[in-house]
Order: structure tokens, then C-alpha cells, then sequence
């Protein structure tokens, strides 16, 4: 009889610590382990960014965030004008780590071999990293799939989902992907059309577009997701840029929210050969990796892109969900109407 009940107190550990191996977040009253990515992207205010959504992760409570920084870092090009700042590289001075690593300021993305993070120390990696971003060490890279295959989650923002249209596994992680290189051969569109239905398309064409900022209405799509649960079935997001024409795997993954794409609105002043796709464009998506789970969101072109409560509870309530796999923050009071944004300004405190 002994031997039986030993049996099965054995049996009873084994699955406690089966159950705790499926999220890497552990269930005491320690904070959420995050690690920010950034150190190149071609959106300029990235030094800002990468401080606001530390400090809108660390005010919910629920975590604890760390910035890794890349050796080589790049300001590029694509920004607007900044409050308080006359050159767009002051940023690096204003927003600095405070860490001792002397790093380099250039003007080409360039490679560093010894870029390697130790990804299995989080519960949860944020990538501000963006277009032409350099390629990661092979051993890095298997890092990160390993990391991700076994539990590990990643929450990524705008212009993270324009770096390494190469790299295969990135694509699968990421669900959509624009520019970079993407093509036909990376996977289909993804969207809604006008009658709600969700549709791939996987005809060739350009990769990614968008026009001139402008206020726009996210609709959710998933409302009993998580992250989406409780939030209103439209909503208007503040001055930001409209991603469409996004390609890639689409596999595993859950459209949590779309924009319409319309065709005047958000065709490109740059480009006249190119409008709007008369689209619902996914703009927040949920993706499984492996046993790794990914918060997508298109959002966050600039500062004041960032400053919008939409963007900022649905990152918070998404690396809540990528570490955990569940949502325990409420949606608040000031959350975004149908035809009424809503914003906070940001203020930094060293």
C-alpha cells in the first residue's frame, strides 16, 4: 500500500511540474522577466519607444524589464517631428542605457557577431528592432527558434515586422510580415473583406504599403481572445501609419483586430501607382510558435502613435498573454471610443 501512495505522490509531482512547463512564467508573486531589443530601426525615435513601453509594461505591476542594446546603433530615416528635439540623434543621449558598454553610432546597420542575448533568462522578448536590421549570428538565431519552440514569447511592434524577410522561421513567428524583401514566395495576404469574412490571397504583388498618417478605427475580431476580451467592437486609434498588402505564413495565427484600408486615404503621396486596398488589414495578431506563443501589432509609428491608450493596453494586455497564456488586466476607463481616440502624454522618468 505504501508503495502505491509513493506512486502516486511521484505521479502527482510529474504533472505539477508538466503543467508548469508549458509557460515559462512561473505562478508566484515574481515579476514577468522582459528583454527589449533595439539598437537599429529605421523608425528614428526608437530610443524613445524603447523607454515607453518599458515603462508601460513596468506600470501595470506585473513586470520587470531589461534593454539589451545593440553594439552598432542606427537612427534611420523614417520619422516625423519630434517635441523638444532638433536632431533626431540626440534620442541616443536622451535615451541612454546607463549600462558602462561604449557602443557605436553608425550609419549603415552593420553586423555584429557577437550579438547574443541570453533569451532564457525572460518570460517574454520585445523586438523594436525594424527595417534593415542586421542579420543575427546563426547560433543567436537558433538560440531564439530553441527559445521560442520551448515556451519562450515574443511581442513585436510596427517596423520589427519589416526586419529579415530570409529568415524562414522569423516569418512563421511573426505570422505577416512587410517589406523586407518579402514576395509572393513568402505567403499569401491576409484580411478581411467587406462581408467579415477572413481571407488569404496568394497572388503576386508588392509587400506592404501605406499612406500618409491619419486617425483610423481598429475592429476586433476576436473578441473572446484574452488580450481582446472586453474591449469595444470598434475603436478609434490615434495618428499613426496603416499597414496593408502584409504577407507571409499566416499559419497558427488569430486576427485579433483590423483597419480598413481605404483606397484614397491610404494610398501612398510617394507612389500614384499604388492605393489603398479597400481591405480590413490585420493590425494585432496572435500567433503560436511551437509551444511559444507571439503578440504581433502593426501599431506605432511615432512617440505620439504610442502615446494612444489603444496601443498601450493592448501591449500590456498582449505580453501579459505571450508570458502567461491568460489576461488579468482590466480594460480602462479611458480606452478609445468609436469615434473618439484617446492619449496619454508620456513623460520620461530616469
Amino acid at each position: 500500500m505504501r508503495f502505491l501512495f509513493s506512486c502516486y505522490f511521484i505521479l502527482c509531482g510529474m504533472l505539477l511540474v508538466g503543467c508548469k512547463s508549458q509557460t515559462r512564467a512561473s505562478h508566484t508573486n515574481k515579476k514577468l522577466k522582459v528583454l527589449i531589443l533595439d539598437g537599429e530601426n529605421n523608425h528614428g525615435i526608437w530610443p524613445k519607444t524603447t523607454f515607453m513601453m518599458k515603462s508601460y509594461l513596468e506600470e501595470t505591476g506585473l513586470f520587470e524589464v531589461d534593454v539589451y542594446r545593440k553594439k552598432y546603433t542606427w537612427i534611420g530615416p523614417h520619422y516625423n517631428k519630434v517635441k523638444g528635439v532638433e536632431n533626431i540623434n540626440d534620442l541616443l543621449t536622451l535615451y541612454p542605457l546607463n549600462d558602462g558598454i561604449e557602443r557605436e553610432a553608425v550609419k549603415e546597420t552593420k553586423y555584429d557577431p557577437n550579438f547574443n542575448p541570453d533569451f532564457e533568462k525572460y518570460d517574454l522578448v520585445v523586438n523594436n528592432l525594424g527595417w534593415k536590421s542586421a542579420k543575427w549570428p546563426e547560433a543567436t538565431k537558433t538560440n531564439f527558434e530553441n527559445y521560442m519552440k520551448n515556451g519562450g514569447g515574443m511581442v513585436l511592434v510596427h517596423a520589427a515586422n519589416n526586419a529579415w524577410g530570409q529568415w524562414e522561421e522569423y516569418n512563421k513567428m511573426i505570422g505577416l510580415g512587410a517589406w523586407g524583401d518579402r514576395d509572393a514566395k513568402s505567403g499569401p495576404y491576409a484580411f478581411y473583406n467587406n462581408e467579415g469574412k477572413e481571407k488569404r490571397d496568394p497572388s503576386e504583388g508588392i509587400c506592404a504599403s501605406h499612406g500618409a498618417q491619419y486617425e483610423f478605427k481598429l475592429q476586433t475580431r476576436a473578441p473572446k481572445h484574452p488580450i481582446m476580451k472586453g474591449l469595444p467592437k470598434v475603436w478609434l486609434h490615434t495618428k499613426d501609419e496603416l499597414y496593408d498588402r502584409m504577407r507571409g505564413p499566416a499559419k497558427n495565427m488569430t486576427i485579433l483586430a483590423t483597419a480598413y484600408s481605404d483606397t484614397i486615404n491610404n494610398a501612398p503621396p510617394w507612389n500614384k501607382k499604388v492605393t489603398g486596398t479597400g481591405r480590413h488589414e490585420p493590425m494585432l495578431m496572435a500567433i503560436e510558435y511551437g509551444k511559444g506563443r507571439i503578440f504581433h501589432s502593426a501599431l506605432g509609428h511615432m512617440d505620439y502613435s504610442m502615446e494612444s491608450v489603444g496601443f498601450i493596453t493592448t501591449l500590456q494586455r498582449g505580453a501579459e498573454w505571450v508570458a502567461t497564456g491568460n489576461v488579468t488586466q482590466k480594460v480602462p476607463k479611458d480606452f478609445p471610443l468609436e469615434n473618439k481616440s484617446s492619449s496619454r502624454t508620456w513623460t520620461f522618468k530616469n
